[in-house]
């Protein structure tokens, strides 16, 4: 496929991901961006809400080879990585049939992940950090490319961090709304009827691959320096972001760009930051709250800058129209001096170049206005 062909398919995937589920739009976007980026996401929340079948789904558009398995305290390594080979043993080598299990997988759903004991957490961390399975003697190159898992709850045990920290992408999964319980009804009657079948691939592994090389060619300069700002304003608020996390936010912003058509990243693809600065569901509140006021505030600054441009040139025609000294004309003085301080602050403080670009045009058709108004004071 050429670039924009991929680009659409890949939209095409997230429409198709969500489609049999009603409310599930922000958990396939986020399937859909770890995907891309060749990296993992977990999914938080109470049972039965489509995390598992989302996964399947997700497989099934890609048609990726899919290993899904819920963990116990007592799950054994020969359940998610194979039994070992008898045959081989008795030959003196140490072998494991790893066919349909998780180490011959490319997409996988593990459904409470942190039930994992440690010699199943080892060769998870292996396995996701290094897409190699260390068993024995022997070191397995395995195919994953995304672990999709699923929880209740975020785990509070030190032995667990490092496995929660593979996790690039988090989403904390909510109950539908209510407003959409109808449509949530009619839903779950349709797929209990078998009307919803296999899902057609939209997309190949070979495509994904190809995704994830354009996600390196994905222009970030514009944003690099407003993210810095937002990991400072993070910092402020207690929430800390690793140094590795920081740098693989890069992928989920580039996964983003591409998600919305674009291969320039813009200071909207930094809301992806919700799926990857929190720990737990206080800090994806607070994190959502703080990229909203600050992503939002380039909109703020663009629609109030317009509105001072619109202002300008009423009062030009005001102070056009005027012959004779007018009191009013020194409340106009005071008032354009001020916004002049206004809009300089915008321009110096804002990150975003057509932000700083706007204001400079309008810090120009101020001073001009202002020299109208003194010239028609004889100042």
């Amino acid at each position: 496929m050429n670039v924009n062909t991929l680009l659409e398919a890949a939209n095409k995937f997230v429409r198709e991901l969500s489609k049999p589920f009603v409310g599930r739009e922000e958990e396939a976007r986020a399937i859909a961006l770890a995907i891309i980026s060749g990296e993992h996401v977990i999914l938080i929340g109470e049972p039965g809400t489509a995390k598992s079948a989302l996964a399947r789904r997700a497989a099934e558009l890609i048609n990726a080879r899919f290993f899904k398995y819920l963990l116990t305290r007592f799950t054994e390594p020969d359940e998610l990585f194979g039994p070992l080979d008898i045959n081989a043993l008795k030959q003196g080598r140490y072998v494991r049939i790893t066919k349909n299990k998780l180490p011959d997988a490319e997409i996988a759903f593990i459904d409470e992940i942190f039930n994992a004991n440690s010699a199943i957490l080892n060769m998870l961390l292996t396995i996701m950090n290094e897409r190699i399975l260390y068993d024995g003697y022997n070191e397995i190159k395995v195919p994953l490319w995304t672990m999709i898992a699923a929880s209740n709850n975020v785990p509070d045990e030190p032995e667990l961090q490092a496995l929660y920290d593979r996790f690039l992408f988090r989403h904390f999964v909510k109950p539908v709304s209510e407003d959409k319980w109808m449509s949530l009804l009619d839903a779950a009657w349709k797929i209990e009827a078998g009307y919803y079948e296999r899902a057609e691939p939209v997309l190949s592994i070979d495509d994904i691959k190809a995704l994830n090389r354009l996600l390196f060619k994905v222009d970030l300069s514009r944003i690099k320096e407003k993210l810095v700002k937002i990991y400072a304003i993070l910092e402020d608020h207690g929430i800390h972001l690793t140094d590795r996390r920081k740098g693989k936010a890069l992928k989920a912003i580039a996964a983003s760009a591409l998600l919305s058509g674009r291969t320039v990243a813009t200071e909207e693809d930094l809301l992806v930051l919700k799926l990857v600065a929190p720990k737990d569901r206080d800090e994806a509140e607070q994190v959502n709250a703080i990229l909203l006021e600050e992503i939002r505030a380039t909109e703020r600054h663009l629609r109030e800058l317009s509105e001072i441009e619109a202002n300008i040139k009423e009062a030009i025609k005001y102070i056009n129209s005027i012959t004779d000294f007018e009191p009013r004309l020194v409340d106009y003085l005071r008032s354009f001096e001020a916004v002049r301080d206004r809009v300089k602050r915008i321009a110096e403080e804002t990150t975003d170049e057509v932000v700083r670009k706007k204001a400079l045009d309008v810090l120009a058709e101020i001073g001009e206005v202002i020299k109208l108004v003194r010239r028609k004071l004889g100042i």
